[in-house]
C-alpha cells in the first residue's frame, strides 16, 4: 500500500510540474538575425576617411547607399538625400568589405566533432563533381565572427587533401539561408599539387598515387578522359542536328554518351570558362603543375607558392594572379627567416596581382592582420588593401559589384575606428548590400553574459 501511495504522489508531482511549466511564459531564445536581399533604407556615412581603393583617399568624405547599392561617393559637399539616415563617422575609416580568397566557412563547426565537418570527400583523389554548396551550412556560428572584422565576402573551398577535391563557391556573409548567401555556386576549381595529396599509408587502397609523378599522371589521364568525353558529346550533338536525308533522320543520332558527372564537371575548366586555382608550394611542384596546366590550356590562378621564392621572376613572367599565404608559415631549412613573410611584397614589386586568404574558418576574421603582417615586411599599405578588395574581386570576376567604393557597386561597406590593418582597430559598422549587420556573434554574447 505504501509503495502504491508513493508512486501516486510521484505521478501527481510530475503532472503538476508539467502544467506549471506549460503555464509559464519562458523567455524565448533569440531568433537568428535575418537580412533582406538588399537594404531599402537610404544610408549616408558622413565625415569619414574614405579608402576608395580605386580612386584614392577622400578625407571628410560621404558615402550614400540606396536600395543596396552605392549611389554617391565624394567629399564633404556631396549631396545627401533628405530621406537618408545620416551616420556621423567623423574620425573613422570607411572602406569596401573585405574578400577572403579561400576559407572553409560553412563546411566546419567544431574541428573535433566529425559530424560537423564536411571539408573533404576522401573516397577518391579526383572529385571535381563535388560542390561545396551541397555542404554549405549557412547557420554556422563562425560567419558572424568573421564579418565582425570587416570580411563581407569569401571563397568557400574544400580542404586540400585531394588533387581535385571539388568546386569552390563565392559567398556573401549575410542572408537568411544558403540560397541567399551563395552568390556564385561553382566559381572555380582547386587543383592541389603540394605533395600532401599522396595516399602512401599502407592501409589505403593502391588506386591512390604514392608519388608526385603518380599524381601528375593521374591528373593528365583525367583531363584526357574529359576531352574524349567532350568529343563524344559534340559528335552526338552534331549527328542530332545534322540535316541528312530522310532515311538518315529516321535512324536518329543514336544513344548519347553515358553521363559522367566527374568528366562533365571538368568541361567548363578545359574550355577556359572558369579558373583553376593551382596550389603548389615548392619550386619542383610549381613547375610540374604549371606544365600540366599549360598542356591543357587551363585558366589559372596560382595559390600558395609559399616556398618558391627562387621562381619569383618566373611567376611574374606568367602574368598569373597569386593567392598568397599562409603568411605565418615557418621557413624551410634552406630559407631566410623572412622568406615567407616577404613573399607578398616581392610578388607585388614584380607587378603580380596578389590576394590574401585565411585558408580557415575559425580564424578567417584574422584576414586583415595577415595583410598587416605583410606590410611589416615590405608590402605597401595600399597594395595590402587592394589584395583584400579589388584584386580578389577582379580575380573572381565580381569586380562589377565588389572591391571598391564606387557608384553602382554593391553596398558592402565597413566603418572602423582606425587603420584596417592594425590589430588595435575595431570595426564599428558593417553594411552588406546596404543592410547594416548587427555586430553580434556567439563570442560577444558570451562576453556580455559573463563580463560582470
Amino acid at each position: 500500500m505504501l509503495k502504491k501511495l508513493s508512486l501516486f504522489l510521484l505521478l501527481v508531482t510530475f503532472a503538476t510540474t508539467c502544467l506549471v511549466a506549460q503555464g509559464k511564459k519562458s523567455k524565448p531564445a533569440p531568433a537568428p538575425a535575418t537580412h533582406a536581399a538588399a537594404g531599402n533604407e537610404t544610408i549616408a556615412l558622413k565625415g569619414g576617411k574614405l579608402l576608395t581603393i580605386t580612386h584614392g583617399v577622400i578625407e571628410n568624405g560621404v558615402v550614400v547607399i540606396q536600395n543596396g547599392r552605392i549611389t554617391a561617393v565624394g567629399g564633404a559637399g556631396t549631396a545627401i538625400p533628405s530621406s537618408a539616415k545620416v551616420i556621423d563617422v567623423t574620425g573613422m575609416t570607411v572602406y569596401p568589405g573585405l574578400i577572403d580568397s579561400e576559407t572553409r566557412l560553412g563546411l566546419t563547426e567544431i574541428s573535433a566533432d566529425r559530424m560537423t565537418n564536411d571539408e573533404l570527400e576522401a573516397s577518391d583523389e579526383i572529385m571535381p563533381h563535388m560542390h561545396v554548396y551541397d555542404a554549405f551550412h549557412a547557420e554556422t556560428a563562425l560567419i558572424p565572427v568573421t564579418r565582425i572584422n570587416g570580411v563581407t565576402n569569401a571563397i568557400v573551398a574544400p580542404a586540400s587533401g585531394d588533387t581535385l577535391p571539388g568546386q569552390d563557391s563565392f559567398i556573401q556573409l549575410a542572408g537568411a539561408s544558403a540560397t541567399e548567401m551563395l552568390s556564385v555556386r561553382d566559381i572555380a576549381m582547386p587543383l592541389n599539387f603540394t605533395g600532401a595529396q599522396r595516399r602512401n599509408q599502407s592501409f589505403e587502397s593502391a588506386k591512390f598515387p604514392f608519388t608526385r609523378m603518380g599524381m601528375a599522371e593521374q591528373l593528365r589521364q583525367t583531363f584526357i578522359d574529359a576531352m574524349d568525353y567532350d568529343q563524344k558529346l559534340a559528335a552526338y550533338e552534331k549527328k542530332k542536328s545534322a540535316s541528312g536525308d530522310d532515311k538518315e533522320k529516321d535512324k536518329g543520332p543514336g544513344a548519347p554518351p553515358k553521363r559522367d558527372l566527374k568528366l562533365e564537371a571538368l568541361l567548363p575548366y578545359l574550355h577556359g570558362k572558369k579558373p583553376v586555382v593551382l596550389a603548389a608550394e615548392q619550386p619542383n611542384d610549381l613547375l610540374t603543375a604549371l606544365d600540366l596546366a599549360n598542356e591543357f590550356h587551363l585558366k589559372i590562378i596560382l595559390n600558395h607558392v609559399t616556398h618558391s621564392a627562387s621562381l619569383l621572376d618566373k611567376i611574374a613572367s606568367t602574368g598569373l594572379p597569386v593567392i598568397v599565404g599562409p603568411i605565418y608559415e615557418q621557413p624551410k631549412d634552406d630559407e631566410r627567416y623572412d622568406t615567407v613573410f616577404k613573399m607578398p611584397a616581392e610578388l607585388a614589386k614584380r607587378g603580380v596581382k596578389i590576394a590574401f586568404a585565411s585558408y580557415d574558418a575559425h580564424n578567417s576574421r584574422n584576414l586583415p592582420y595577415a595583410a598587416g603582417y605583410a606590410v611589416g615586411f615590405g608590402l605597401s599599405p595600399e597594395e595590402a588593401m587592394k589584395a583584400m578588395t579589388i584584386n580578389p574581386a577582379q580575380m573572381w570576376g565580381v569586380d562589377k559589384d565588389l572591391g571598391s567604393l564606387e557608384v553602382g557597386k554593391m553596398g558592402n561597406v565597413v566603418v572602423a575606428n582606425g587603420d584596417p590593418l592594425d590589430v588595435k582597430t575595431d570595426v564599428k559598422h558593417v553594411f552588406i548590400q546596404g543592410q547594416e549587420i548587427p555586430l553580434v556573434n556567439r563570442q560577444t554574447e558570451l562576453r556580455d553574459q559573463y563580463w560582470k
